[in-house]
């Protein structure tokens, strides 16, 4: 399966450009190449890229356009951002190519590694000889599984690889990588992924992207997530893993660092000393009474619940009330009926008779979607690649998700077996998003507490239409976020962002475990249902999340500027408070910072960003 099967690449040679420089040859050059890092057109950051020969090497370059362009209105500050330096193609894994009907081709470069650049559109031609000379300075093979993949340097297709050679204990660096987010990796061995050292010491890397939102190509990808366990790998022990109980914060027994799990008052005299509290420019200050110091109130009980509610059930006044538990919280034994108000499975004007009919129908629409999987035969899998690997996949997730919480724990634990089956079924009523590594993490905390298997997939469901695009194929939701959180910080605290800047930091990688499962392994499993009732809310923003994410850098932004840390450092710092972030206080500081902000904050965060579901 390589590019001569194809009659578009059959024969395509191309000359090599007589451009030397420094031993180098321009081997190919295009114009116009360009990325999005909005949703509009208009806003596109269009450059040259170019293949570069130097020596036995070949290496890619994307430079955006300087001076008066079409897209020249973006400061060049923020252009920068996506300039792609020169990335050996030994460290590239596959290239995908899209070809819409109506629209421009691209491609979406994934690394070894598994984090990708954003998509680089040909707005004047030229996908066809790209792929053709790479073909003639590198290995490139079509994919098996999926003919718009050329594998670039390896035969075995990554597809049909096991995902359990990612937890093969390896520590990989990227403090040289040219890339800023991390995506899709369509391979799951992690073991071809060599140090920093691989990258030749003449081509710093310093690239930086950002991506558009949209992407007309939403197709499925069960593969999306499967180097995410590398961003534990990063920064931990090379025997710990994201997405294994060993790495959990409730495994206390096996974490002795949750054993103290100490709050932010009672760290020790070092750990306070790197604390500062969150402060804001002092034209801000006039706000500080609105939010400052206000503390967290009691959850939300029975009686005030009853309260909120007319004599036939409907909700009076739903901004109250999600004003109260944005404040509060629910009282455990009410958040099994609150969160199907919060995550939009019921509307806040429906009566008790409607939600009862509603239960029934889509009990019956939840067995109907789930006999879709049971009645498939084992002979009929054997020919069904997709299924079984999604199968496989949700199985070895399962087991490994929350197993020292006594809901999960034990050896046949038949709540295992429902968050398996509900993932399952959402894998077939989601087909186009399948399944991908942290979906387990966000269901079950939603299985905890509803207990009811058709009532945990609907609830889920409303969930993903949230998260979806944090599991999209070319992680547009994880890219918008880090944009907007980066435009954030440089809003909320400029010395912090202007160290990120130039430590190289300004990808944001290091807050990618917060953003994609909302913070699920920062806390205890009870503060983390408080956290997540609290962003359900919407209550100051659809986005408060992110300012949560602002307030704890915040914190210790002292600590990180005083000590210099460069990329690994922080990832692994970031990685270490596990278990050691006052959840109030945060919440509390978030606030602040969102106050604050105003509409300059809500400018930051592009149109789509996740979580963007209407209340």
């Amino acid at each position: 399966h390589d590019l001569s099967d194809d009659a578009d690449y059959a024969q395509q040679i191309i000359s090599p450009m007589d451009s030397f420089r420094r031993g180098r040859l321009v081997v190919y050059s295009k114009e116009n190449v360009a990325i999005h890092p909005t949703q509009y057109a208009s806003e596109r950051i269009s450059g040259r890229l170019r293949l570069i020969k130097q020596g036995s090497s070949l290496f890619m370059t994307w430079i955006p356009y300087k001076g008066n362009m079409p897209d020249a209105g973006l400061l060049q500050k923020d252009r920068n951002l996506y300039t792609i330096r020169e990335v050996p193609l030994t460290n590239v894994r596959s290239i995908r190519r899209h070809t819409p009907t109506l629209g421009w081709q691209y491609i979406i470069v994934v690394l070894s590694s598994g984090l990708a650049y954003p998509p680089l559109y040909f707005y004047n031609g030229g996908l066809r000889e790209f792929l053709a000379t790479l073909k003639q300075h590198v290995s490139l093979v079509r994919s098996a599984a999926d003919a718009n993949v050329f594998l670039v340097n390896d035969l075995q297709d990554p597809l049909q690889k096991s995902l359990s050679s990612l937890e093969l204990p390896r520590a990989v660096s990227v403090t040289n990588w040219a890339f800023s987010v991390p995506r899709q990796g369509r391979d799951s061995e992690s073991d071809n992924v060599e140090a920093s050292g691989g990258i030749p010491n003449t081509f710093e890397q310093s690239g930086r992207n950002r991506q558009r939102i949209h992407d007309p190509a939403r197709d499925l990808s069960i593969h999306v997530l499967e180097k995410f366990s590398l961003v534990t790998k990063f920064a931990r022990e090379t025997t710990s893993h994201l997405f294994r109980e060993s790495d959990s914060i409730y495994s206390k027994q096996e974490n002795p660092l949750v054993t103290s799990a100490p709050e932010y008052g009672q760290l020790d005299t070092k750990k306070v000393a790197d604390e500062v509290p969150v402060v804001l420019d002092h034209l801000e200050f006039d706000k500080l009474p609105l939010v400052w110091g206000k503390p967290r109130q009691p959850a939300l009980s029975l009686q005030e619940w009853e309260k909120f509610m007319d004599s036939e059930g409907r909700i009076n006044d739903s901004k109250s009330l999600r004003r109260h538990v944005f404040y509060g919280g629910v009282d455990h034994s009410l958040r099994k009926e609150v969160w199907k108000f919060l995550l939009g499975c019921y509307p806040y004007d429906s009566t008790y008779a409607e939600r009862k009919y509603q239960d029934d129908v889509r009990k019956s629409e939840y067995e109907s979607i789930k006999c879709q999987w049971q009645s498939i035969y084992p002979e009929q899998a054997k020919r069904f690649t997709k299924f079984r690997e999604r199968k496989g996949l949700i199985e070895k997730d399962v087991v490994r998700t929350d197993r020292s919480i006594s809901f999960y724990d034990g050896d046949e634990n038949a709540n295992v077996t429902l968050l398996r089956d509900i993932l399952l079924t959402y894998s077939f009523y989601n087909f186009d998003l399948g399944y991908c590594q942290g979906m387990s993490d966000l269901l079950s905390p939603i299985l905890f507490v509803m207990g009811d298997e058709s009532e945990s997939f609907w609830c889920f469901v409303s969930l993903m239409e949230r998260l979806g695009p944090n599991f999209n194929r070319d992680q547009s939701g994880m890219h918008s976020q880090l944009f907007a959180l980066t435009k954030l910080v440089e809003l909320l605290d400029s010395t912090l962002h202007n160290y990120l800047k130039q430590a190289d930091c300004l990808n944001y990688f290091f807050c990618f475990r917060w953003l994609l499962i909302q913070f699920k392994r920062e806390f205890e499993y009870d503060r983390i249902l408080y956290l997540w009732e609290v962003f359900w809310t919407h209550y100051l923003s659809e986005h408060f999340h992110l300012y949560v994410c602002v307030a704890i850098l915040k914190r210790y932004a002292k600590k990180i500027v005083n000590e210099k840390m460069d990329f690994d450092t922080l990832l692994k710092f970031i990685n270490e408070l596990s278990g050691h972030i006052n959840l109030d206080e945060a919440l509390r500081d978030a606030e602040a910072l969102c106050v604050c902000a105003g509409e300059n904050g809500e400018a930051c965060i592009p149109p789509g960003t996740p979580p963007s579901l209407p209340i």
